[in-house]
């Protein structure tokens, strides 16, 4: 009765009572030592079976994350490196070098976690350095379900210089045609058009030198040194999720009126140098319609609810993902700035019956900041505990244009992707799928969030090239046009 009602607790069938003789039963004697070997393997076999689908039992809540049978097929089982040197392209920050590595720690096949987990811990540690003098050293750690808990655990640290960062104006006035910082009422269908007038010699205003140029007016320099610690939660049967985070970060920021910069003479458009004019940003600074130019430390509490049921994260061919997601700011928790963010989004992804995989995948993005001194700099991203969007323009949102090309407190946009898969190649250990992307985005920006609707809305379009190695990371190459600007992006990770 004993053993019936042990083997009932460990999910052994009852048939199983009849391996599990006592040692001292007469049949003993009748067993040869290769019988008891085997009778011992058969019990312990069924126990540890016993034990192992309690603990699957117990991880019911990620069930809903099960990789498919394709992408589980060549999934690759215990630690490995991927590591790139670092070529990336953006038409803001310039050509990029450096190293991308990831540590992926997978386990084995028989981890209850392994068809439900990108990974088990993946460490990455990315350096980089941009023919526009911009570098960047980033370090993050994320720790999914920790040891088949509900908690998972992530942690990131950024130091980064970037002068080429771009500023077009901080209102839904930006959502008007390219106009010069010093001249406001000459405009500019495209960019090219008004690169080119922005570098003619012009007469110096006040607080300026004689002949100056705007080439570097719409641009400043940001440095930033940012930690950040978030966990969350699963909740029910994994579906849904509550986080919880806090960030630091200081800001320094600069302009670069009075900075020698390139120009031409407006007759000939023969080439020369000039100082630089007075640049946009501070202009709007010293009019009051921005704040925090002068940077300083920014303490933020995080918060957030995802629901989320993609079925592998970097890459996914199924599911769904929402969150509404907050970040609060406040001299209260030492920080120097007030401002509150409430950022809504929501993504989704289709495997469609063509090819060997072809997912369609779509996302939308609505938000807004509350606080009426909210620096400009928050503008400029909207926090995601699945990764902070630029915003917007650039390749985050709207690939057609340039970064920060519409800013205002309240903005919405969506983007829509067909992933068509060509071919799986598989280089020794190594396994890369090829494909391509051919792609749609729309958003817009409002001074109110109750403006945002569907007027002024901003479109671009373009294709792109995806290389996924080892699933896990994912190379990309895009290429956006709009009625603006032509564009080419390229780096590692997905869109969204």
């Amino acid at each position: 009765m004993f053993t019936a009602r042990l083997l009932q607790f460990l999910h052994v069938p009852l048939a199983a009572p009849c391996l599990l003789l006592p040692l001292k039963s007469p049949l003993k004697k009748h067993m040869s030592k290769k019988m008891l070997r085997t009778w011992l393997t058969a019990s312990f076999g069924l126990l540890a079976s016993g034990a192992f689908a309690q603990q699957v039992d117990s991880l019911s809540f990620i069930r809903s994350k099960r990789m498919s049978d394709d992408d589980l097929a060549k999934k690759r089982e215990g630690r490995f490196v991927t590591g790139l040197p670092d070529l990336s392209s953006d038409p803001v920050t310039g050509v990029g070098f450096g190293v991308k590595t990831n540590i992926i720690w997978n386990g084995n096949r028989d981890n209850p976690l392994f068809a439900y987990t990108p990974y088990l811990m993946r460490l990455r540690a990315n350096a980089a350095y941009y023919t526009s003098n911009a570098r960047e050293l980033t370090l993050s750690l994320d720790v999914p379900y920790y040891k088949g808990t509900r908690w998972r655990y992530r942690l990131d640290f950024k130091a980064q210089q970037n002068p080429a960062n771009l500023y077009f104006g901080s209102s839904e006035a930006t959502l008007g045609r390219l106009r010069l910082p010093s001249n406001p009422g000459v405009t500019f269908a495209t960019y090219a058009e008004y690169d080119a007038a922005r570098k003619a010699l012009r007469p110096g205003q006040p607080g300026e030198a004689a002949e100056v140029t705007d080439a570097l007016s719409n641009r400043f320099r940001e440095t930033e040194v940012m930690l950040n610690l978030k966990a969350d939660y699963a909740l029910g049967k994994g579906k849904w999720r509550v986080m919880g985070g806090y960030e630091i970060q200081h800001l320094s920021y600069a302009t670069f009126q009075g900075t020698k910069a390139e120009a031409t003479l407006p007759v000939t458009g023969q080439q020369t140098t000039a100082p630089n004019g007075t640049a946009l940003l501070r202009r709007d600074a010293q009019q009051g319609l921005i704040f925090g130019l002068d940077g300083g430390w920014v303490s933020i509490i995080q918060a957030a609810l995802i629901h989320d049921t993609r079925d592998f994260e970097p890459d996914p061919t199924r599911g769904v993902y929402f969150e509404a997601a907050n970040e609060f700011s406040s001299p209260v928790i030492g920080s120097q700035f007030s401002f509150n963010k409430l950022f809504f989004q929501g993504r989704a992804y289709r495997k469609l019956p063509v090819g060997k995989r072809t997912v369609l995948a779509g996302r939308v993005g609505v938000g807004n900041i509350f606080g009426k001194e909210a620096p400009f700099f928050e503008f400029q991203d909207q926090w995601s505990p699945d990764g902070s969007i630029n915003a917007l323009g650039g390749r985050q949102s709207l690939r057609g244009y340039r970064a920060n090309r519409f800013l205002a407190r309240s903005l919405a946009f969506a983007n829509a992707e067909l992933r068509i898969r060509l071919a799986d190649v598989k280089l020794g250990k190594q396994n890369f799928g090829l494909g391509v992307a051919p792609f749609a985005d729309a958003g817009t920006v409002r001074d109110r969030w109750q403006d945002l609707g569907f007027r002024d809305v901003r479109f671009s379009y373009g294709a792109g090239a995806r290389i996924a190695w080892n699933l896990s990371t994912i190379i990309y190459a895009d290429y956006g046009l709009s009625k603006e600007d032509r564009l080419f992006y390229f780096g590692i990770g997905q869109n969204f």
